[in-house]
Formats: structure tokens, C-alpha cells, sequence
């Protein structure tokens, strides 16, 4: 169902809703690896406002951090869900697709500059949302590269549309 291209996984293309709620209750194929840089880190720390020294200040989190490095923030992970399910599974006649929520959200292990990140997702819940809608529950886990623990683990809900 999924191919290989250039070392990077193919992106799952699913026709409609009718082959989408198929795939409840199953694993998706393993999402690329993504680089967290210290620009993203950064950017993210712009965004929000959140410029705690752990994440932003490299000379000061390599010399006082437990970790010897920056940190990404907690947030930034579950922030890439989105990005990361948009990157791994497309859906031909959905026109648009609205964040909904998160349950039991968790951040086992610290995200350092320069860790690599991916998504191991399944579809866990799949519901009828208005006449035209679907709510998905999608049971994420963001790896960390050469980590025992996740970066994040949640229940992410989004509604899709055609």
C-alpha cells in the first residue's frame, strides 16, 4: 500500500471516507524522520512567548542543563502532529480539516537540538461529525531517534470535511 521513494515514505492516499473508515483501529505506516532545529526551537519560542532559558539560550543550557543542550519545548512536539499526519495520510475528497482536540497528553522524554522525530500513529476512533463530516481520534506516538521513551504521546481528535 505504501512505497518507498528517495528513502522517504510515500504519502498514504486514501480516495474517500468510505476506504478512510477502513483503516479504523490500525496502525498507519511510520511517518519520516523530521530534524528539530534550534531555529525551530526559536521560532517556536516566538510564537509563544515561552523563552525559558532551556530552549533558547545554547551557551547557558550547554553550561547549567542537565541535558548539556537546548531543549524544545513540550509543546512544540505535540504542535507537529498536524503537520506530521498531513505529511503521512491525504484524503482525495476532504476539503478541509479543523484541529478538535487532545486527550491524555504526555511528554515522556525531553526533545534535545537536533533530535530526529517521527510519527507512529493509529486510527483509534473514527465518528459521523455533521452531514459531511468525520471526528477522528488518531493515537499518537512522536518518536525520538535512538530513544527508549517518546517525545509525546496523545490522543489527537481532528474533524475532516468534504
Amino acid at each position: 500500500m505504501v512505497e518507498l521513494q528517495d528513502n522517504k515514505m510515500a504519502k498514504l492516499k486514501i480516495k474517500d471516507f468510505n476506504e478512510f473508515i477502513k483503516l479504523e483501529g490500525k496502525p498507519l505506516p511510520h511517518g519520516d524522520w523530521m530534524t528539530i532545529s534550534q531555529e525551530m526551537i526559536n521560532d517556536f519560542a516566538k510564537a509563544t512567548g515561552d523563552y525559558q532559558w532551556i530552549h533558547v539560550d545554547v551557551e547557558k543550557a550547554t553550561k547549567f542543563s542537565p541535558f548539556k543542550k537546548p531543549v524544545a519545548h513540550g509543546f512544540l512536539s505535540v504542535s507537529l502532529l498536524s503537520k506530521m499526519l498531513e505529511d503521512l495520510i491525504s484524503i482525495n475528497n476532504v476539503q478541509m480539516g479543523v484541529n478538535y482536540g487532545l486527550n491524555k497528553v504526555r511528554f515522556p522524554s525531553p526533545v534535545l537540538v537536533d533530535s530526529r522525530l517521527r510519527l507512529l500513529c493509529t486510527i483509534a476512533n473514527i465518528e459521523e461529525y455533521s452531514d459531511t463530516g468525520l471526528k477522528v481520534t488518531w493515537n499518537c506516538t512522536v518518536e525520538i531517534k535512538d530513544s527508549q521513551k517518546p517525545a509525546c504521546v496523545a490522543d489527537f481528535i481532528s474533524l475532516m470535511f468534504t
